[in-house]
């Protein structure tokens, strides 16, 4: 005799089961209910991705939006105000460029949102113009900007020109003959009633290392040594005695633009410059390039 066999099939009573990932969706309705987005429906001319991708890349709103060829112009426009902003870092026509770059990419994206704009009036547009402008500024470009500053290439002026650095060194790899930008402290030393005070403004220096940790440097009428290799004497050094660097520490002979009032001797500033000449590895800033595309920034 047969057995009967028995299927188990879900009741039509009941909903299906829940997965384990339909809390995410859940918290994912709850905040859009929350902040009202349910009730925000774009026209058919738009797409939410075409939105998002339009705010975050200049130029590509005019191409979603079309004609192809303002799009496609816009894209190379925008390419090379930002290939013209890295060329030009830290000149004025590098931050020239970084403002039309803004302008431009604001433009764009108030144009792929005019089905939006459509029936409003001449102030609601201006103001829509407006906040997209501070709202790229604010959550792009300065956050950009101020990444690539502090964390890759920062541009510094030195006699007058622009020198960019390259952050991404570490100071344990400096060598003898390496260029340096590092931090100036403030210092002073010497008193203006006894032979002149020498002062040290805060700012940035740059050099090559001349020594490095555990390096004998000693100085004499015409040259000085660095572990007996004799090289010819740089301005304001000293003309005797001799020292150790320490560890975690160069000895970079400071270039530093000199403005003397009153009377001041030669010692008191060889003096003021050799203690200056100590740069601590926690002063270090970064390397500077030496060529930024085809323009030299070191001079041998």
């Amino acid at each position: 005799m047969a057995k009967a066999k028995t299927v188990e099939t879900d009741s039509a009573y009941y909903p299906p089961r829940a997965r384990w990932y339909s809390p995410v969706f859940s918290l994912g309705v709850a905040v859009r209910r929350r902040l009202a987005m349910d009730r925000i429906h774009l026209p058919q001319q738009m797409t939410l991705s075409g939105l998002i991708a339009g705010l975050l890349v200049p130029g590509l709103a005019v191409y979603l939006r079309g004609p192809r060829l303002w799009g496609e112009a816009a894209l190379i426009g925008c390419g090379m105000l930002a290939l013209s902003f890295v060329v030009w870092f830290g000149c004025p026509a590098g931050n020239f460029a970084f403002g039309l770059l803004l302008s431009l990419h604001t433009t764009g994206f108030v144009y792929y949102c005019n089905p939006l704009l459509l029936n409003k009036p001449l102030g609601s547009r201006l103001r829509f113009t407006l906040l997209s402008l501070i709202a790229l500024g604010l959550l792009i470009y300065a956050p950009m900007r101020y990444v690539i500053q502090q964390r890759w290439l920062t541009p510094l002026r030195v006699r007058g020109n622009v020198v960019i650095v390259h952050r991404t060194g570490a100071p344990l790899d400096i060598k003898r003959g390496d260029w340096v930008m590092y931090s100036l402290r403030q210092d002073r030393l010497g008193e203006g009633h006894h032979g002149g005070a020498v002062w040290v403004q805060a700012g940035f220096g740059w050099g090559p290392v001349l020594a490095v940790a555990r390096d004998r440097v000693a100085f004499s009428t015409n040259s000085f040594t660095v572990n007996g290799e004799a090289r010819p004497l740089l301005p304001h050094m000293p003309t005797y005695g001799e020292l150790v660097v320490p560890e975690k520490h160069w000895f970079v002979w400071p270039e530093l633009d000199i403005s003397v009032h009153g009377n001041v001797s030669e010692a008191s500033i060889s003096a003021m410059m050799l203690q200056s000449a100590t740069v601590s590895e926690s002063e270090f800033i970064g390397k500077p390039f030496k060529h930024w595309f085809w323009r030299r920034q070191i001079t041998p």
